[in-house]
Order: C-alpha cells, then sequence, then structure tokens
C-alpha cells in the first residue's frame, strides 16, 4: 500500500473518533494515524470507523494505509496501559501490537512507529528489533520512529537497524530548524518524512504576505498553499481537522502546483 500525500490524525479526538474517522474516509482520505495510547488516542474507535465505512462500500482495507504506534511506558497514563509494564520490552511490543490489532479490527498494519525513542538507546534498539520480528511475521508492513529530532539519535538507530526505518515521523517546528539534516538524511535513505502539527506551530506562515499573495493567486487557502509546499518538498503532512470542509479542502491540495519560485519563497520562511 503506497503511502497517501496526506494522513488523518486522529489524535485527541475521544468519543468523536469513530465518525470522524468514517467522515474522512468518505471525504478520501485514505491514510490513517493512531497510537496505542489510551492517554491521547481512542484506538478502537479508529477502528469502528474503518470497519463502518467498508461494511458501507467507502473502501476496502487494501486501499488504506493504515498506522499506528507503540508508546513507551513514560508516554502512557499509567491507569491505562496497553500491555504489561513490567513484562520484558519485546513482550511489550508484541501485546501492544496484538491490542492495535483488536482495537483496529485488522489482521495486519500498514506502518508501526515507535512513538519516540526510549532514554535508553540501548532499550529503543531492544524495542526496534521486536517491531522488525513484526515484519519478518507478516504483521507489519514496514517501521518507523516518531518524535526523535536528535540526528545522531536518528543516524544510530539507522546504522544499527537492520530492517530500516521507512517512516520518521516529527513534529514541524522552528524549535528543531524543521529537522533540515533529518529531513536531508531521509532524502538520501528513501525514508518518508511525516509531519504533524504542521498548521498550528506555523501561524507566521500562514500570516505571511507572500503566502497569502500566492493563495489569491491560485484561489486557495494559505493552509492549502503551505501543505501543498510541503508535498512537493517531499514531506507527507498529516491533517487531524474536525472540519468536513477543511477536509475537502487538505484533500484537494494536489489540484495546484507552485512554482520553484513560490517554493523557495515559502522555504525561506523557514530558516
Amino acid at each position: 500500500m503506497q503511502m497517501p500525500n496526506i494522513i488523518y490524525g486522529t489524535a485527541w479526538k475521544k468519543d468523536l473518533t469513530a465518525s470522524l474517522v468514517e467522515e474522512a474516509i468518505r471525504q478520501g482520505f485514505r491514510g490513517i494515524d493512531t497510537a496505542c495510547q489510551p492517554k491521547h488516542y481512542h484506538e478502537a474507535g479508529v477502528g469502528e470507523g474503518i470497519a463502518a465505512s467498508i461494511n458501507k462500500g467507502l473502501l476496502t482495507r487494501t486501499e488504506l494505509y493504515l498506522q499506528t504506534k507503540f508508546t513507551p511506558f513514560d508516554g502512557q497514563d499509567p491507569a491505562r496501559i496497553p500491555y504489561d509494564p513490567n513484562a520484558p520490552l519485546e513482550v511489550q511490543v508484541a501485546q501492544s501490537f496484538q491490542t492495535s490489532l483488536e482495537n483496529l479490527q485488522t489482521d495486519y498494519l500498514d506502518g508501526l512507529i515507535l512513538h519516540s525513542p526510549l532514554s535508553d538507546p540501548e532499550k529503543t534498539y531492544q524495542v526496534w528489533q521486536a517491531m522488525e520480528y513484526l515484519v519478518r511475521n507478516g504483521g507489519v508492513k514496514q517501521i518507523g520512529i516518531s518524535n526523535c529530532y536528535d540526528f545522531a539519535t536518528f543516524e544510530n538507530l539507522y546504522r544499527f537497524a537492520e530492517i530500516k526505518p521507512a517512516v520518521i515521523q516529527n513534529r514541524f517546528y522552528a524549535n528543531s530548524g524543521y529537522d533540515r539534516r533529518i529531513r536531508n538524511f531521509c532524502r538520501e535513505h528513501g525514508i518518508i518524512y511525516q509531519s504533524f502539527w504542521t498548521l498550528t506551530a506555523n501561524p507566521h506562515v500562514l500570516a505571511d504576505s507572500s503566502v497569502k499573495k500566492i493563495a489569491e493567486l491560485y484561489g486557495r487557502s494559505p493552509a492549502q498553499v503551505f501543505f501543498r509546499y510541503l508535498t512537493q518538498i517531499d514531506i507527507v503532512p498529516l491533517t487531524g481537522t474536525t472540519s468536513v470542509t477543511h477536509m475537502k479542502a487538505d484533500l484537494a491540495l494536489l489540484d495546484f502546483e507552485l512554482t520553484a519560485e513560490e517554493c523557495a519563497e515559502i522555504d525561506k520562511l523557514l530558516l
């Protein structure tokens, strides 16, 4: 399953998760991101929304890119951990994976993401090896990592891995220098860079006069222009909008193309 150009994110949607996932699929989203992390995600609600969409003939499972995450203990709500926190790391990964399959009502995942590096690199590698095992056994198509902003950490994981990271998903913001070094590494090694918190963290881009001028030229919104720019520099953005209007707008980003000069103008805003 080829990863779509834009992915629907499902964090913080609680009881609205199932209906919003179904609506996103109805509007045309073919990529869904979630996590086995009850603290911030209602993964079972994602599964309900997908199942309803399949039952209504909106799509088949093979037409959907579905990715979830293994969230280490430090990122979990201690009262709602979806695996045995006292078990070895490889068992935690296996239990989280099985929980995800049940929640999502599927027998495989297109992507499994390590939600963040662990504090000890050796533990990160242990988790990665457990994820590699799931790929080798056919339960997962590809694996990746999220919230990894230190280049050395990412590069060391890549060097260690037998099955290389196919994806990195990071917050796209100025504090990390927009991950330029990591993104260059991704480009060189065929790794897909996914961005989240993309609009929220960059109000200065959406408010910039040059971006507004480009938007007016194409009859688009500044958000559409920014998303289109990202797709043209090989970034797959996540959007978690709850608005049907915005869903339609986000999916229409491939209906136009920015010039190299326009991309360069936007790029200056990310220095």
